[in-house]
């Protein structure tokens, strides 16, 4: 029987100290038969991740540490491959703990299926009461869709996966991620590999544990950036425009057409604000009868924060750099 192979775990990270020691413990707990290595590349952290960082390399000879002077995630994770020596490439984040086997069913699913990219389940967990309705938010279809990553049972061909798990003659191949793009690099990476006829997979026994954002603020200022890169990635690749991100850019230009023909006495100009409205409160219903959180609730509050953010950001805010 064969070796299994050599799987790199690539890392980008910065300001990631409440999270970062979970992720490790989470990659090195794999139960993946084969070597394993982590590359982690830090982005200029000011917080406490550079001590947490050299103290876990200092004891674990699987873990390496490069520097990203470029602080993106794109340019971090392009360093950590390039650093690591791995046959398969596995992408994580500091916010990302994947489930014990997650690595060694990865590298079964793309021997099994041939492709280029296999990824599984963002399983969104908060704890705080807030946190725990921008997960459940983040797994609901009223809120982010049919991106299938956030809450699909099926598995079979898909967009995009969450983080993904390559071979690296793949990454090889297409050129690694997108340097000049802040978000949406992911989604980018997934859209060449498909346009070079590739496969990308979703299973949703990958299971990975990601932690949301714990405040409105945070959440807006994440998916404002959300917005605005996808125009940015859709302005180069216009083909890569999926029918759910219309949504929200819509979503806002109906809003702001509602408040114009308010104020000129318009009748009825209060008609897309309420239905909106409406699909807000059935969605707070559905989610908190499904599953029984009350911080399904605050759905009504955060929702909006998430399609007002990504719309306004797609629609208005510029981007430097």
């Amino acid at each position: 029987m064969p070796e299994p192979p050599l799987v790199s775990v690539v890392i980008a990270v910065r300001n990631e100290a409440a999270h970062i020691g979970a992720t490790l413990d989470a990659v090195l707990g794999q139960d993946y038969p084969g070597p394993l290595e982590v590359v982690v590349a830090d982005g200029g952290s000011t917080d406490e991740t550079p001590a947490i960082l050299a103290r876990r390399a200092a004891s674990e000879p699987r873990i390496r540490l490069v520097d990203n002077p470029d602080s993106w995630v794109a340019s971090g994770l392009n360093r950590a491959i390039e650093a690591s020596r791995g046959e398969i490439l596995v992408r994580c984040d500091g916010h990302a703990e994947p489930a014990p086997d997650y690595v060694r069913l990865a590298v079964e699913l793309l021997d099994q299926t041939g492709a280029a990219t296999v990824g599984g389940h963002q399983r969104a967990v908060g704890t705080t009461f807030v946190q725990r309705a921008v997960a459940i938010a983040m797994t609901s279809p009223f809120a982010v869709g049919n991106a299938r990553f956030r809450y699909s049972k099926a598995a079979g061909p898909t967009d995009t996966v969450y983080l993904g798990v390559f071979p690296r003659r793949v990454l090889e191949e297409i050129g690694g991620f997108d340097p000049s793009l802040r978000r949406n690099q992911d989604y980018e990476l997934n859209y060449r590999i498909r346009r070079a006829g590739k496969l990308v997979w979703f299973d949703p026994r990958l299971r990975v544990t990601y932690r949301p954002r714990s405040s409105l603020g945070t959440l807006w200022r994440q998916y404002l950036d959300y917005g605005r890169w996808k125009r940015v990635m859709l302005v180069r690749n216009p083909g890569s425009l999926a029918v759910r991100q219309t949504a929200p850019p819509l979503l806002v230009v109906g809003l702001l057409l509602s408040a114009l023909l308010g104020l000129i006495g318009v009748p009825l100009w209060w008609l897309a604000p309420a239905v909106y409205a409406a699909f807000l409160a059935v969605a707070a219903i559905t989610e908190s009868i499904r599953r029984g959180d009350r911080a399904a609730a605050l759905l009504p509050l955060v929702m909006p924060t998430m399609h007002l953010a990504w719309g306004t950001g797609f629609l208005l805010v510029r981007t430097r750099g």
